[in-house]
């Protein structure tokens, strides 16, 4: 879940900052600006990590966030950012796959169809609020923020700084930043898994329906995980610099260190080594994924954005990662915007991924029991994927519209196609509203 809803597109604002002259100093933020962001996402495939690598990842999800940036002063911004996020799942709903749903008298129960239980769908809600100061001078910018985040079965808090350095004249500027995410679940484990181990084969689930070697189902691997956190820390170095009039460049460094319960504990896994046992089509699992309980990251890039002319702009990133569970990973991305007349722009986008798989994945039924760590999550297998679209925006300098005191200054759609070679499809359209409080 976390992972696709990870796959889920926001619009990132940024805060303006103006040059001060030697008689007046211009506030960083003239006005309370306001952005309302809205996205609806809808994904298939068929290597659900609920159902052990096999079975629907069918899903849909919409979203919408409403980001206030308030001026407290000349010099400091209040940011509060406030979403809530809902989805329908397939694969998710199958952590219990027998919820009683029956046709014909018989139990309906599969890897490729959504159980209609309690864990179909489900709400993520988030809350951050952001202080930025700004030296007189404007070559100095110092920020903090604190954000909550609260799922059915997933808590998070966060908090971080930055500092941002701008010199030779603002051409130049280097900023360091870092975030700290502690993170609770309320594990939910797959329903066969969880029943065993409380109540062995006399589980009125077993006792019902499983035929013939039922006495024989013991997924000994299985234990509850005593460690319900989830840590993550990280620190960001990057570097910004006017090369020209028209080309401007960006070096980026971060290094990430989590530590806690990093697998998914309603995620199953099957082994080669152990029969299978089925309940209608669905096959019980052998145990949920085990990770290590530590992962180091690195990602590093680079952007390149060149003004070809006062119309076009070709924006480009590029971004290495490596984590120490084996996963080395390579993005490239292009945008172009073109802006087609004073209020309309256009910009095409396109990116592709490639990485390799983790050292702990394999398919379904190639795992064996003896091995410490499993999963059969095809988000860490190895792949490459494309993405494309394109977005427009429709923006005046008097404004879209009058609403009360607010002035509708903006309109934001995009729309992206995501294509994944292990056959994992989404579409997302994205639209954002900015609004000046005056």
């Amino acid at each position: 879940m976390k992972n696709k809803l990870a796959l889920i597109l926001f619009f990132v604002i940024g805060v303006m900052y103006a040059q001060e002259t030697s008689t007046f100093q211009k506030k960083v933020l003239e006005t309370p600006e306001i952005d309302l962001l809205f996205s609806y996402y809808k994904q298939d495939g068929k290597h659900a990590a609920v159902s052990g690598g096999e079975g629907t990842e069918e899903l849909t999800d919409a979203a919408s966030a409403i980001v206030i940036n308030i001026p407290l002063n000349m010099n400091d911004v209040l940011t509060v950012d406030a979403g809530i996020s809902a989805y329908t799942s397939a694969s998710s709903s199958n952590v219990d796959p027998f919820d009683g749903k029956k046709q014909h008298g018989n139990l309906v129960a599969s890897p490729w169809i959504a159980s209609s239980g309690a864990s179909k769908q489900d709400a993520l809600a988030t809350f951050s609020a952001g202080y930025a100061h700004n030296s007189k001078d404007r070559n100095t910018i110092i920020g903090v923020h604190a954000a909550y985040a609260q799922e059915f079965d997933y808590s998070s808090i966060g908090f971080g700084g930055s500092l941002a350095k701008l010199f030779n004249e603002k051409n130049s500027e280097i900023s360091l930043s870092g975030q700290v995410y502690l993170d609770t679940w309320k594990p939910r484990y797959p329903y066969e898994l969880e029943s065993f181990k409380l109540d062995g084969l006399n589980d009125p689930i077993f006792q019902e329906i499983l035929p013939g070697n039922s006495t024989n189902y013991n997924p000994s691997n299985f234990y509850f995980d005593p460690d319900k956190k989830r840590n993550s820390y990280s620190a960001s170095l990057a570097f910004s610099q006017i090369l020209s009039q028209k080309l401007q460049g960006s070096l980026f460094f971060d290094v990430v260190k989590q530590d806690g319960m990093l697998a998914n504990p309603f995620q199953r896994v099957y082994f080669a080594d152990k029969p299978d046992f089925f309940i209608d089509e669905f096959q019980l699992g052998d145990d949920t994924e085990r990770l290590p309980n530590s992962r180091f990251k690195l990602p590093l890039g680079m952007r390149l954005n060149y003004y070809l002319n006062s119309s076009l702009t070709l924006r480009t990133y590029y971004r290495y990662y490596y984590d120490d569970w084996g996963i080395t990973g390579h993005t490239l991305s292009v945008e172009l915007p073109y802006k087609i007349n004073q209020n309309w722009t256009l910009y095409p986008m396109y990116r592709y991924y490639k990485q390799s798989a983790a050292d702990y994945f394999a398919p379904k039924e190639v795992h064996v029991s003896t091995n410490t760590y499993y999963t059969s999550d095809y988000d860490l297998s190895a792949y490459d994927s494309n993405q494309f679209g394109f977005g427009f925006r429709y923006s005046k300098p008097t404004g879209l519209a009058k609403i009360y005191r607010f002035t509708v200054k903006s309109l934001d759609v995009r729309y992206q196609h995501y294509d994944r070679s292990d056959g994992l499809k989404s579409d997302i359209i994205s639209t954002g509203f900015k609004l000046l409080f005056e």
